[in-house]
């Protein structure tokens, strides 16, 4: 049953051309798009002779009537739980599609988030990756809509998910606490399986080749399971292994996934899958290359330069079981069950280096005051397991002759966090002259692996709740809120902490136009922390307020949608790392400061210009600073800009060419100079990266397609700091897919 009380909305082709040629002049976006104008018009005018209309249905929780070319996607929760049109939900959203993924060859969520507008990844060393959005660092990801929270000093692979296994990727910005409960006002992401969706056999099978030694195998297939093909299933398998432009370093990665899904009724739908991933590096640096001599000077290493040891190695492992169930209703209500077991596992021995060192001897010294340390190994493992259940309903109500929307929901869960560890300084004559370094020192002698003071048990428990409610048929107005109890345990100690904490939620869409909506929203943040201040204590939960203003557009029965929005976030008691040791401890001291202020605007154009164009195009530009005026996370750049676009050539339709670039301004930080005098500051100017592809398919069943990133062999910092670590040089890869 389609939910007209939401959004029932005729797209008549015929006024398409025209509400592209007249309504996009009076847009700030027009200067984006102009130049797919006429190609759009041609479109539209090609349907004008029949009425095309988008059916929201109460019950998907897929997307809609997508074509499956396209890189827009009608259709989808993420926001508020409701299933809505993007132009609907009162915040910033990017959803990455499966096309966009393939063309891109995005192929881990770390290669998604590179390249999704508004999201910085900032590198601290080969195998580990933090992302912000708006200034703050995302940390909270998400799987079909269950959170799992991670500290990124204890890395366990989220980031390298592989994105075989998952249809779409929701990039939500700003707080959501109405989504996830507690977390930072950056932004939330989710990962949407791929499910056992069709009655006949079915899959792909691909190989790609590519620059160092890569070789990767994806086999995706589908079958009924029955006769009818209401039970199916569906298995992902995949290889992939690597060098890199890293000298010895390797990692290779292999998973696969399971799922059957299973029409119990004609409105009852049951999933349940299986998943199960393991990465493993070898010689993979911790941290990267000393950035500076003693006498101030730049080092300069080469790319390719690696600290690490042989001995050195980071293997993870993942295992996941998950449960789905759907329950559709004829009176337009569902109801949508989740739960989930994860369990991930880390094991590492590593080598790190962290000082300055003299030109001409070699030798080091610390950048902290009478610490006579210039590096560490340490012996690393640990264990994260979550245990999850989701359970909520939505469906529409009438009100005072209106008709509105209503979501609620309950979560609770279970995450616990086990880090061992055994560590060791590295002295100055111990390292010898770095100038003659190769990675060549001894394994530690290793004594006992201790718990560290990080570990955890934290428990969660929410209600939540949505209405959308119809104020008049041009304006909605979304009300919600989340009450959540917080509870954290450190294992080391039996330190118990317990907040209760409620997030109210507000936004307001109008309808100003056939194709535009203006919107409003508001939601407070509660952010409990991991930090620790100098003297071990855990730091306060961040609190503040999140503000967001806009306009949407969607165009072509919502294949091409558009975005301009305001932000600022409002925060008190954000950790700020002082740069100091924490006595007893390798980990470092944080600061909370108040009045953190992050202000800014963003912009994106995503989706279908003609049948054979697609597009995206995005960018931000944002202050984030504290009370005294000081930059916070400096190391983010404060403006950046997303283009990637394909073609497929109307005369040689089986030939698709397209591209992209990204930039971003300079970035900078000041850290400790040698022996805590002063301070130094280290820079990486603005860069730009340019991408190309293209792809021919032989016939209907064999594909061949080519990427080359970084064109122009930029060389560029990912990590601005007292050490660098670089980003990938000019790369290419090249891929057959065969379907079946």
């Amino acid at each position: 049953m389609s939910f007209d009380v939401q959004r029932v909305r005729e797209y008549r082709a015929a006024n398409s051309a025209s509400a592209i040629k007249h309504p996009l002049q009076r847009s700030l976006l027009a200067v984006l798009i102009a130049a797919s104008v006429a190609q759009s018009a041609h479109a539209a005018d090609a349907a004008a002779a029949s009425e095309q209309t988008l059916t929201v249905d109460a019950s998907a929780s897929s997307t809609g009537q997508q074509d499956p070319r396209d890189y827009s996607v009608p259709v989808t929760r993420a926001g508020t739980k409701m299933a809505l049109i993007a132009r609907d939900i009162p915040q910033s959203v990017t959803i990455v599609s499966k096309q966009r993924m393939e063309d891109q060859q995005l192929q881990s969520l770390n290669d998604v988030l590179h390249n999704t507008m508004g999201i910085t990844g900032v590198s601290s060393d080969m195998d580990r990756t933090s992302y912000y959005a708006r200034g703050f660092e995302i940390d909270n990801y998400m799987v079909d809509g269950i959170p799992t929270t991670f500290a990124s000093r204890w890395n366990l692979g989220d980031a390298q998910s592989d994105m075989a296994l998952y249809e779409r990727v929701e990039v939500v910005r700003g707080a959501t606490g109405l989504l996830t409960g507690p977390g930072n006002p950056s932004a939330a992401i989710n990962m949407v399986r791929k499910h056992a969706d069709s009655k006949d056999f079915t899959g792909s099978v691909s190989a790609t080749y590519g620059s160092w030694g890569k070789q990767r195998y994806v086999a995706d297939l589908s079958t009924p399971l029955n006769s009818d093909g209401s039970v199916r299933g569906r298995l992902v398998a995949g290889y992939d292994d690597k060098n890199s432009f890293i000298e010895r370093y390797g990692a290779t990665k292999q998973f696969v996934y399971g799922v059957v899904d299973a029409d119990l009724t004609d409105s009852t739908t049951l999933s349940v899958g299986y998943e199960f991933s393991q990465v493993n590096t070898d010689s993979t640096m911790w941290s990267g290359t000393p950035r500076w001599y003693t006498d101030g000077t730049q080092i300069h290493s080469r790319r390719g330069y690696n600290t690490a040891p042989e001995w050195a190695y980071n293997d993870k492992e993942n295992k996941k079981v998950f449960v789905n169930l759907k329950q559709d209703f004829d009176n337009g209500w569902n109801i949508t069950l989740n739960g989930t077991h994860n369990e991930m596992f880390l094991d590492s021995k590593q080598l790190y280096l962290d000082g300055y060192f003299d030109k001409t001897s070699g030798l080091g010294v610390s950048q902290y005051a009478d610490y006579p340390v210039v590096g560490g190994t340490g012996y690393n493992t640990g264990k994260r397991k979550v245990d999850a259940v989701d359970a909520f309903a939505s469906g529409p109500y009438e009100l005072l002759g209106r008709q509105h929307e209503l979501m609620v929901g309950v979560n609770y869960s279970r995450q616990q966090n086990k880090y061992y560890s055994a560590w060791a300084n590295i002295s100055a004559d111990e390292l010898g002259n770095y100038n003659n370094f190769n990675g060549d020192f001894p394994e530690t002698d290793w004594g006992p692996r201790e718990l560290t003071a990080d570990s955890t048990t934290v428990r969660q428990k929410s209600v939540y709740l949505a209405t959308r409610i119809s104020l008049a048929d041009p304006l909605h107005l979304i009300l919600g809120a989340r009450y959540t109890n917080w509870n954290r345990q450190t294992l080391t100690t039996g330190e118990e902490l317990e907040k209760n904490n409620t997030t109210p939620y507000g936004g307001l869409i109008y309808d100003f136009a056939e194709n535009w909506s203006a919107y409003a929203s508001y939601t407070s943040v509660f952010q409990p922390q991991d930090y620790r201040d100098s003297s071990g204590a855990f730091l306060s939960p961040v609190i503040g307020k999140n503000y967001e203003v806009g306009v949407k557009s969607d165009w072509l029965n919502s294949r091409l949608t558009t975005t301009l929005s305001l932000f600022r976030t409002e925060l008190d008691n954000v950790g700020e790392d002082t740069g100091q040791i924490i006595p007893g401890s390798q980990s470092t001291a944080y600061a909370a400061k108040d009045g953190v202020v992050s202000r800014g605007v963003e912009f994106e154009v995503n989706g279908a210009l003609t049948d054979n164009w697609q597009m995206t195009f995005g960018g931000t530009t944002y202050l984030a600073q504290d009370r005294d005026g000081n930059a916070y996370n400096s190391q983010l750049p404060r403006t950046s800009f997303n283009l990637f676009t394909s073609y497929r050539l109307p005369m040689l339709d089986q030939l698709t060419l397209g591209g992209g670039v990204k930039w971003q301004t300079h970035t900078w930080q000041d850290v400790g100079a040698p022996e805590g005098n002063g301070t130094w500051h280290a820079t990486q100017g603005s860069y730009a990266l340019v991408d190309l592809f293209a792809r021919y398919e032989v016939n209907k069943n064999l594909s061949l397609q080519a990427n080359l990133n970084n064109l122009f062999d930029k060389e560029y910092d990912t990590w601005v700091g007292a050490y660098n670590v670089y980003g990938a040089p000019r790369n290419f890869s090249v891929s057959a897919t065969y379907r079946f």
